[in-house]
């Protein structure tokens, strides 16, 4: 297990001052920020009348959590956890929450094994009958479940059943004699009481790689359509159960595609167009509005499920979920502050300055950007990139509406254990001079990553004039598994 920082210690340590008199590296979330996107998601689903679950997979903390299920709201607080152990953290919030009359429901979204079972079945003692949900996508994973229901005094746990609709991650494939064994196998479990089918559950991790606005919509238009074809199986094979089967949609670039203003508009024959002219992107809403609506039709139950959506990163810019106008580098809520250590003029390809500092792959996270470029090396490929702000930065360049394909500014060009190496991307002469001693803040490609190397979050709050670089906060994390 991880060591756990006070939440109390770090605020007496940290609160009040300012971003240049903390120890660096450090992670800081910009807590406006955070909020807004947070909102955003929240009113999206609202607005579609989908079901919302929140991952917290990214961040591993309460004060964020909180943020994602709407805090002061009554709505069912449904949440998706990656480790055992920010379940076991989230139980005292989830208690907190049936306290005040809210329904909560957790899901532990890796497949189950038998060495968290003894765990999963105390979260669910505690929470109660129809708290925790667990993945399955395999037959042989379907034993486990009598176990957990058995050690969890008789809550039989609900159960996705986890689709691959594309990325090879996990997830069984549809139309396969696996998945018609995978069905069986579950439906026997209910039958004896062992369990409770929910739904299905699908994650389009390969939406990643989009690069077009708005494109990633129509991965989840396929995520709901191959889901569709698992659950005509069920229902097939299922007596008539007494609660409609959730068909469980997400990854931060397909979800947040719900967000395009003309979903909200009655269903048409006719698509919209991103707000771009320069990428001329047809958007397939009107394909999506009729799929939602005859899925709701057929008795389905739809849910939306996303992570790394209120912190984002340079890899969400990259893929291009949103137009600009609603995807951009002002809505990213994640830095990483580091000192510059030394210069090195003309060292970099092309006689390009290089810079050192503090923040190599155990602050910043090794997780590429993949470089979907014609010709390979053109787009970024680099590993975090330096944002505007004070020392001389505050008007440098950020990513625009062609990145990935078009990416000027300081750039993490190579990283090792504790190293970064900045390099400016773009013309000589537009180069915005550093200096040793100089301290900056980073986006990273991959904030889930990112934060995995760290211990707390310095929270900042760019509502506040005049000093946005105070600390207000420190959100510590549930590290470890």
């Amino acid at each position: 297990m991880a060591a756990q920082f006070s939440k109390d210690v770090l605020r007496t340590q940290f609160v009040g001052k300012d971003l240049g008199e903390v120890i660096t590296p450090a992670v800081v979330l910009d807590l406006a920020k955070i909020e807004a996107n947070c909102t955003l998601m929240l009113e999206a689903a609202e607005r579609l009348q989908l079901s919302w679950r929140a991952h917290i997979k990214t961040h591993k903390t309460e004060e964020l959590t909180r943020l994602q299920v709407g805090d002061k709201s009554s709505s069912p607080v449904n949440l998706i956890v990656s480790t055992v152990t920010e379940g076991e953290k989230l139980v005292p919030l989830l208690k907190e929450y049936q306290s005040k009359g809210r329904q909560v429901n957790v899901l532990y979204s890796f497949p189950l094994y038998a060495s968290c079972i003894d765990r999963l079945s105390a979260i669910s003692a505690q929470l109660g009958p129809g708290a925790l949900t667990v993945m399955i996508d395999h037959a042989d994973q379907v034993p486990l479940l009598g176990t957990l229901a058995n050690k969890s005094g008789g809550n039989a746990p609900l159960v996705f059943l986890k689709v691959n609709v594309g990325s090879n991650r996990a997830g069984v494939i549809p139309d396969t004699p696996a998945c018609s064994a995978l069905v069986d196998a579950l439906l026997a479990s209910e039958a004896q009481s062992q369990s409770a089918l929910l739904g299905l559950y699908c994650h389009a991790g390969h939406s990643y790689a989009t690069r077009r606005d708005w494109e990633a919509m129509g991965i989840l238009s396929a995520e709901f359509a191959s889901l569709k074809q698992v659950a005509a199986l069920v229902k097939q094979k299922r007596t008539p159960a007494s609660k409609p089967l959730v068909l469980s949609v997400g990854a931060t670039p397909t979800a947040t595609t719900i967000q395009h203003p003309d979903l909200a508009s009655p269903t048409d024959d006719t698509d919209g167009f991103a707000g771009t002219p320069d990428l001329l992107t047809t958007v397939p809403t009107s394909q999506l509005k009729r799929l939602i609506h005859d899925l709701k039709a057929d008795g389905f139950a739809l849910e939306v499920h996303a992570g790394v959506y209120p912190t984002l990163d340079i890899q969400q810019l990259a893929a291009h979920a949103r137009s600009a106008a609603y995807l951009n580098a002002s809505l990213i809520g994640i830095s990483v502050l580091a000192d510059v250590a030394s210069i090195y003029g003309a060292r970099g390809p092309g006689g390009s300055t290089e810079a050192l500092v503090n923040a190599g792959s155990l602050a910043l996270g090794r997780e590429p950007c993949e470089d979907r470029g014609d010709t390979p090396g053109q787009h970024y490929a680099a590993w975090g990139v330096v944002m505007p702000w004070r020392g001389g930065l505050e008007k440098g360049p950020v990513p625009g509406p062609e990145f990935p394909a078009v990416h000027t500014g300081w750039e993490v060009a190579k990283i090792s254990q504790e190293h970064g190496v900045l390099r400016w991307s773009g013309e000589a002469a537009e180069e915005v001079p550093l200096r040793v001693g100089q301290r900056v803040r980073i986006w990273p490609n991959h904030s889930c990553i990112t934060g995995a190397g760290h211990g707390f979050y310095l929270v900042v709050d760019s509502k506040n004039k005049g000093r946005e670089d105070e600390i207000v906060d420190v959100w510590p994390r549930w590290n470890g598994w």
